[in-house]
């Protein structure tokens, strides 16, 4: 005799193996129905919630906390001011002058790089020397990068306020900051 002839006759002679053994397959068959079916729903609520993310990051909707996201664009030019190339050095100083200066820093002095080897052509580098606190540096920094006009950060060299003077306390920083000048118009 055959497998399947052996199973046909035992599941003939006992009808309740026959109806376990059916049982057991539709409890199998609704579990596996059953399984699917919660993924499906939480595939769906993983979807909500980065669709949900997706509109906030983009400023459609705002933040559950209540605040709306602020993602526009900072108003004015991207590009330095000025007829010539010193009125739009000053203005560089005097940009990166307020935001030291916003943030409670002091600038010491502050120099205006029209030629040199970090020079690039249409635009306009100053270096500018300044003592603040730690916790206002980072402020700076993204104040002067997020805003307009464009200014990036070159270089950016730390010293830590030193232990024996009776000093302020706060960072002293050399700055070199850039921006690209349109040239007269």
């Amino acid at each position: 005799m055959n497998t399947v002839a052996t199973l046909r006759k035992t599941f003939t002679a006992s009808p309740l193996l026959a109806a376990v053994a059916y049982a057991g397959l539709v409890i199998a068959l609704l579990f596996t129905v059953l399984t699917s079916v919660a993924d499906i729903f939480g595939q769906r609520a993983e979807v909500a919630s980065s669709a949900t993310m997706l509109e906030q990051l983009e400023g459609r909707k705002p933040a559950a906390h209540g605040q709306p996201v602020d993602v526009s664009m900072p108003s004015g030019s991207a590009f330095l001011e000025g007829a010539t190339v010193t009125i739009a050095g000053a203005a560089l100083i005097q940009r990166v002058a307020g935001a030291v200066t916003k943030f409670g820093g002091n600038v010491l002095s502050t120099q205006v790089e029209l030629k040199g080897t970090q020079s690039k052509a249409g635009f306009i580098n100053i270096l500018a020397s300044c003592e603040i606190d730690q916790p206002a540096l980072q402020q700076v920094l993204y104040d002067l990068e997020a805003g307009m006009p464009f200014l990036f950060i070159d270089q950016l060299v730390v010293q830590a306020p030193s232990t024996s003077s009776s000093g302020s306390g706060k960072l002293r920083i050399l700055l070199a900051v850039s921006g690209q000048w349109q040239g007269a118009k």
